[in-house]
């Protein structure tokens, strides 16, 4: 899509619906019809009414099941404890929302039966009120099933002569229903809540008819106003039956007429009673319908103008940005030549002026790069070819004096002071023709004309042959090398040896920053992610001097060395032991020529608290597919 699209489209859109929203809130919410009106009220305010209803049975689920689960609440119901029961549930529902609280045991009685009262004291009923005999907690107790749902019903009770909404939850224990928590909220606290909700008057009834509650009137309830609000009990048996709201008749109370509609009233599966809401007649005025034709007619002629304007505002800035699209996707396809050509007094103009500018700039600096590429490229290439000619030419002699080396030994079994000497000498070339091999491995890798023999390898055998030949090191510095979970890896294809001389280096790696005495240890473990081929990961942990988080990839780079290299030990294997930098690079090219990955994980570099290094070597178990 372009940009003059981009830009016109919302506006239009916006602009439509700004319009027709208007008209919608003129004809529907203004203009529509008195009984209209008041139908979708009294239909919203119903269904808002059940899903409060609904939410406040959550609340007494909540509580309930905090009391049955409260340890040794099930066990003293089991037991008919009552005073054990009052001791563990009455702390419990004093910071509760709820105002009814009652435990039944499994024979039928009430253990406890406390009410909230409105200062928020608990009232203790000491008597039984024949709570238990409710449908809801009978029909729990008669259930063998301990994960029966929570059933939920209207009650009066007889000690404070008000109606409460009641959800009654069994407690089980052992795989058996020992009780029932029956917690309840008064519908004298719940009503005014839902007129608020609602924005209606509320009328609940229950069975026969009979309203028992509602907001209509003064705080206190009017039996004479309850008695006029009752419905026959046919009525109430239709309605409790319906799955939607019934419109019922018009009434007058107070000389002012009301219009409602009933329901019944459902949590969850259970139909409870009967409730209406209420709104009065004069809730909405009908507007004419020359007022109606009206207001149409302004938003329709506000909408065209507004839509004429836009266009005309958008193409003043549309058609210098499509110039200046036009500009950067030439630059972007290679030509540095083109410019913008905008010469307007304005934000868009300095805006082209600027990005001209930019353009000669880069083109300028392109021709530079070009040339100092060419120039870094040839360089690059004349390093390579001196390191691999330097290699093959060193490996001839070296090996010629070492094989010198090893004859002038043995034949100086008798001169200890000669043999010394030509140890170290023979050290020295070992340490020379490592370099060696390392710097033609690498070349190796940069030209990628590493060769691979892939083969049934085991790690376990490959960490054992690294870890007998810096055996001498390990004891020397007193380093401990450990394995966990090497010996359980599954048998992978791979080349040995370039396997070998990945662990070589990193376990070298790690006795070189790690000071005598820490621990050094390998770590094995099946990786199977989804939709990836199985894995193996080998990560080798130290517990040295740490590696700083700018040089988590760049110590992966042939030749990069951390800290001052002149400092670093002339061991190999010495605590910060020196060497060309190399065997990290090397490590990188064979995991990545067998399509693994290598990274580095530590909180830093501290050679005082020493918080280690972790390297992580993720492998194919099947071994390349190139």
């Amino acid at each position: 899509m372009s940009i003059r699209f981009k830009v016109i489209l919302p506006y239009l859109l916006l602009t439509l619906l700004v319009a027709v929203t208007g008209v919608y809130v003129v004809t529907r919410l203004v203009a529509s019809s008195l009984s209209e009106r008041l139908t979708n009220q009294l239909l919203e305010s119903g269904r808002v009414v059940s899903d409060t209803m609904a939410r406040q049975e959550i609340k007494h689920v909540e509580i309930a099941r905090l009391i049955s689960f409260t340890r040794g609440v099930a066990e003293a119901i089991q037991a008919g404890d009552a005073s054990k029961v009052s001791e563990l549930v009455t702390p419990l529902a004093g910071g509760q929302d709820a105002e009814n609280f009652i435990v039944i045991d499994p024979n039928g009685e009430e253990l406890l039966h406390i009410i909230k009262v409105s200062n928020g004291s608990i009232m203790d009923v000491p008597t039984p009120t024949g709570a238990a005999d409710m449908p809801i907690a009978q029909k729990i107790l008669g259930s063998t099933d301990p994960n029966t749902l929570p059933l939920r019903g209207l009650g009066k009770n007889p000690i404070d002569n008000r109606y409460y909404y009641y959800t009654a939850v069994p407690v089980a224990l052992n795989g058996n229903i020992v009780g029932v928590v029956m917690i309840g909220t008064s519908l004298e606290k719940i009503l005014p809540y839902l007129k608020s909700v609602s924005l209606a008057d509320v009328i609940i009834y229950t069975e026969g008819g009979q309203a028992i509650t509602t907001t209509m009137g003064a705080q206190t309830l009017d039996v004479e106003l309850l008695n006029s609000l009752s419905i026959p009990s046919a009525d109430y048996d239709t309605v409790i039956l319906s799955d939607t709201l019934v419109q019922g008749e018009n009434f007058k109370v107070d000389n002012r007429w009301y219009s409602l509609a009933r329901g019944p009233l459902r949590v969850g599966n259970d139909r409870i009673a009967v409730f209406a809401v209420v709104l009065p007649m004069n809730f909405v005025i009908q507007p004419g319908a020359a007022s109606r034709n009206t207001y149409v007619f302004i938003f329709a002629a506000a909408m065209i103008g507004v839509v004429l304007i836009g266009y005309f505002i958008s193409r003043l800035i549309i058609n210098p940005l499509s110039s200046l699209v036009r500009t950067s996707q030439a630059i972007a396809g290679g030509d540095l030549t083109i410019r913008s050509g905008i010469r307007s007094k304005d934000e868009i103009g300095t805006l082209a002026s600027t990005f001209d500018g930019m353009t000669a700039n880069l083109q300028q600096r392109n021709a530079e790069l070009e040339k100092m590429y060419q120039i870094l490229e040839q360089m690059d290439k004349t390093k390579d070819r001196f390191i691999d000619v330097s290699a093959h030419e060193l490996r001839s002699p070296l090996t010629v004096a070492k094989a010198y080396a090893q004859m002038v030994d043995s034949k100086t079994q008798d001169k200890p002071e000669v043999q010394s000497m030509t140890k170290g000498l023979i050290e020295g070339i070992d340490r020379m023709i490592d370099i060696v091999n390392s710097m033609l491995d690498v070349t190796r890798i940069d030209s990628k004309t590493l060769k691979m023999a892939p083969d049934q390898v085991l790690i376990n055998t490959v960490i054992m042959k690294v870890q007998k030949t810096f055996q001498a090191a390990l004891q020397e510095r007193k380093l401990t090398l450990r394995t966990i979970g090497v010996n359980d890896l599954p048998v992978m294809m791979a080349d040995p040896d370039l396997i070998y001389k990945v662990f070589y280096h990193l376990i070298m790696n790690a006795i070189k920053y790690t000071p005598d005495g820490g621990t050094i240890t390998v770590r094995g473990r099946k990786v199977e992610e989804d939709h990836k081929p199985p894995e193996v990961e080998i990560v080798v942990e130290d517990t040295g001097i740490g590696l700083a988080p700018e040089h988590h990839e760049l110590i992966f780079e042939k030749f990069f060395q951390t800290g001052e290299v002149m400092l670093h030990s002339s061991g190999k294997t010495k605590f910060k032991g020196g060497g060309p930098g190399l065997g990290l690079a090397i490590a990188r090219g064979i995991v990545e020529a067998h399509q693994g990955r290598i990274w580095v994980e530590s909180p830093g570099h501290d050679e005082t608290n020493c918080p280690g290094s972790k390297f992580f070597v993720r492998l194919p178990l099947e071994g390349s597919k190139a």
